[in-house]
């Protein structure tokens, strides 16, 4: 029979090891946007990326041409998840896997875009254009001008992706298990578009 100190030692060491198991879990996971600059970002094309009020904030530019923010890293398999909102068009995408010379970027597009034009689809860039669009009757999910949170998990040739908890699609192909590369940000050519993005995290799964 076990005495009141064995318990109190018995419990004592499960909380530690749930405390463990929490930090090792936060220490997989990090923030690829400070909130206060573009660290660890390279800016692709002459459209407008700017920090404002702690928001990541993409915008068309003069030109109004296609623009992209890449992660000075790449990443194989990992969990992301952001958090955006649409403002004017709305039209954007979140790549993965891919690499950007100027304005031309080859990889895969989690599509944001307005009502109706299947945000959480993928799309393949310079390549076979799209893979797998979303059920339209999961668009309801899309909160448009408003905030929308997105889960996007990529392993090995296996995607999945997630709009304000509502699974969007998920995706097996080979040439996408086969790539490595940076995660981008998009803005769509055309002008008149601004959309904010915040709480952009990601977990490894290598």
């Amino acid at each position: 029979m076990e005495t009141l100190n064995m318990i109190t030692m018995r419990l004592i060491l499960l909380f530690v090891l749930q405390l463990s198991v929490v930090a090792s879990i936060r220490a997989q996971t990090e923030d690829l946007f400070n909130g206060k600059d573009l660290t660890g970002w390279t800016i692709y094309g002459t459209e407008l990326w700017y920090v404002e009020d702690g928001l990541l904030v993409c915008e068309s530019g003069p030109d109004k041409e296609y623009g992209y923010l890449g992660t000075n890293r790449e990443f194989k398999n990992f969990e992301l998840t952001l958090e955006f909102k649409q403002g004017a068009e709305g039209n954007s995408g979140v790549f993965f896997r891919s690499s950007i010379e100027g304005t031309k970027i080859t990889g895969w597009q989690v599509e944001v875009a307005p009502p109706e034009h299947s945000t959480g689809g993928i799309y393949e860039s310079y390549g076979r254009g799209w893979l797998i669009k979303p059920d339209p009757e999961k668009d309801k999910a899309l909160k448009y001008g408003d905030w929308n949170t997105m889960k996007v998990r990529v392993v090995d040739d296996n995607v999945t992706t997630w709009l304000n908890g509502q699974e969007m699609i998920t995706l097996t192909d080979e040439k996408i298990g086969e790539a490595s590369g940076c995660i981008a940000l998009q803005i769509h050519s055309g002008g008149g578009i601004k959309i904010y993005w915040r709480n952009i995290m990601i977990q490894t799964l290598d």
